[in-house]
């Protein structure tokens, strides 16, 4: 016992959050209220089948882009007028899976080689926001309706932050937007600097099929631990909070609901696939659709290891000015979205 303890201290043995967090529910559950141990597992179990198409599609999408270099298309985009880059990149932005390296080594890749700040902002705010796969399973969990919607405020949201950034861009605050000692991306940075093309057909060549099923494999992990994470949660959500007590909180479109949902989603966001069943239960009890929309879009881009992460990597000024441009889309994505739907 004392060794592993010890291997887990000294990082030898790598604890999963989503794993732990479902381990520990479990337990806690079995010592504490042992009769709704079993229908939790059988409610999380009976969504994780019925999502299984769209789970599926997901996988594939992400698999088929790693396997085939489709996500290499998105160096392409940073080239040519500012105000074209802007459109472009909050466009591929909205659509586009992100590389294995993660969307942090990429954006520092981009300002490293001098591409102007106001399309790297729009890429940066709508890339969380969504893609093939969070499509699909957005699709699954809130219907085709919500997930266009979410889609089109990515867009919405990088062209909010990437017109604003190109207006602040003449102050000198935005002069050097990374901090001194970052460098050129890593992996992320030669996709950058030296795109290879897309083989579509990617099935004929041996090591593209293996990084297929690689990709697919890791995928699954990743999601599967989530989603389960999450449903387990909606599970007790939907035992322990009442119907009414949501509705009566969160289930007005007004400004102030809005705006909590806005500020809530900062440090309460888990993960993307996590927090989709989770909206879709509280949802499902009253909440209104426009505080769920505006809880997922500000908790995908500022939720706290994103703002971590960005924080670590831009200058101060250009911190803010993330938070900022995201906090106030997902505030106006909440309100129109509460209107429309």
């Amino acid at each position: 016992m004392s060794t592993a303890l010890a291997l887990i201290r000294n990082g030898a043995v790598r604890i999963d959050p989503a794993v732990a967090a479902i381990v520990a529910i479990l337990i806690a559950l079995a010592l504490i209220a042992p009769h709704r141990l079993l229908p939790s597992v059988d409610f999380a179990l009976g969504n994780l089948v019925a999502i299984l198409p769209y789970l599926a599609v997901s996988i594939g999408l992400a698999a088929y882009a790693s396997a085939s270099g489709a996500d290499n298309l998105i160096a392409r985009v940073f080239a040519g007028r500012t105000m074209t880059m802007v459109v472009m990149a909050a466009l591929i932005g909205a659509v586009s899976p992100f590389c294995s390296c993660g969307v942090i080594p990429l954006i520092a890749a981009l300002l490293t080689m001098g591409v102007p700040l106001a399309p790297v902002m729009a890429f940066w705010l709508a890339s969380p926001i969504m893609d093939p796969s969070m499509f699909a399973l957005t699709a699954g969990t809130l219907g085709m309706q919500f997930a266009v919607a979410k889609t089109i405020a990515a867009f919405g949201i990088g062209l909010f932050g990437g017109f604003g950034m190109w207006a602040l861009s003449r102050l000198p605050a935005f002069g050097t937007p990374l901090r001194a000692g970052i460098g050129d991306g890593g992996c992320a940075g030669s996709r950058i600097r030296s795109p290879k093309p897309v083989v579509w057909r990617f099935w004929h060549d041996p090591a593209r099929r293996e990084k297929f099923v690689r990709t697919a494999l890791q995928t699954t992990l990743f999601l599967g631990k989530w989603l389960a994470l999450a449903f387990l949660l909606e599970a007790l959500m939907i035992a322990y909070i009442p119907a009414e007590t949501v509705a009566r909180v969160l289930g007005s479109d007004g400004v102030l609901t809005v705006l909590m949902a806005t500020l809530v989603g900062v440090p309460a966001y888990l993960n993307g696939y996590a927090a989709l069943p989770l909206v879709s239960g509280l949802i499902g009890q009253g909440m209104a659709p426009g505080v769920g929309m505006a809880f997922l879009v500000a908790g995908g881009v500022t939720s706290i290891p994103a703002a971590i992460a960005v924080f670590a990597l831009a200058r101060l000024p250009v911190f803010l000015a993330y938070v900022g441009f995201a906090l106030a889309g997902a505030l106006i994505t909440g309100l129109v979205y509460g209107m429309v739907a």
